[in-house]
């Protein structure tokens, strides 16, 4: 599924690498990918993880670390 008509630079199945550079209140990490948030539960601090994306809402998006 694509974000047709979003501002969002990613679309939901597209794997990204990306570095895990704060933490949310939850617990997940949090990266970004053209300054766009990207929320990877799983994730640690510091991490360099390939993520699939797997929802994306009009101000971020959920991943999932493909393995």
């Amino acid at each position: 599924m694509s974000n047709a008509g979003s501002t969002a630079p990613v679309d939901e199945g597209e794997q990204y690498t990306v570095e895990i550079d704060e933490m949310g209140e939850e617990g997940d990490g949090i990266a970004e990918v053209e300054d766009f948030v990207i929320l990877v539960p799983e994730a640690d601090l510091g991490d360099r993880v390939t993520v699939e994306i797997d929802d994306v809402a009009d101000d971020f998006a959920t991943a999932e670390v493909v393995e």
